[in-house]
């Protein structure tokens, strides 16, 4: 089974671009809110207990992606850079795709602020996050986070990645076309075509 990470900043294109990738590939899609929106209706985003059992879903879903032998998976994330306990669980979730001697890379997305905040109340958004309808929340929801967290890998920081050997690509989505940049992560990672 072959790993691909997509990450960075709320509404990027993770989703967009990963399901794009699938259509290319034949992998198969896990974006992050496919554990998230199951929880709210009953733990608090955030709490010890949402995280815990957020955690959970996603451990198991990629070891057993392993275990069931898919061509690939596609998994997006956000992770604070400077908070390690965010850096520990990404180590754990792909530690069993790691011990399976099967690739892993990742696709770091990113794109400005305004047009990321201009892309929240999109159709795509508010079909697969139930979370995100409230398009104000939404939006203020990004300004705060970037006030505190650091959601992409900085160039000036020589040589600077997620995942220590492991691929790592760092790719502009503010163009919005995300069959393009699902082409060019393809092309540039020399994923299978179906």
């Amino acid at each position: 089974m072959h790993l691909v990470c997509v990450t960075g900043p709320p509404a990027v294109g993770k989703m967009t671009v990963g399901r794009a990738v699938c259509e290319l590939t034949g992998f198969r899609l896990f974006h992050n809110h496919m554990s998230i929106e199951p929880l709210l209706g009953v733990y608090d985003f955030g709490t010890p207990s949402f995280q815990r059992i957020n955690g959970l879903i996603r451990r198991e879903v990629i070891a057993e992606s392993v275990v069931a032998d898919l061509p690939g998976l596609v998994f997006t994330f956000a992770i604070d850079l400077e908070h390690p306990g965010d850096l520990a669980q990404l180590h754990e979730l792909v530690e069993p795709v790691e011990r399976a001697g099967a690739p892993i890379d990742v696709v770091e997305l990113y794109a400005p602020q305004d047009v990321r905040l201009a892309r929240e109340g999109g159709t795509d958004r508010m079909d697969h996050k139930r979370s995100k309808r409230d398009v104000e929340w939404a939006r203020s929801h990004v300004i705060e986070l970037e006030s505190r967290a650091r959601l992409n890998t900085d160039p000036a920081r020589d040589g600077e990645q997620l995942l220590p050997g492991h691929r790592h690509l760092r790719l502009d989505n503010a163009h919005g076309d995300a069959r393009a940049t699902a082409e060019r992560v393809v092309d540039m990672l020399g994923l299978p075509r179906v």
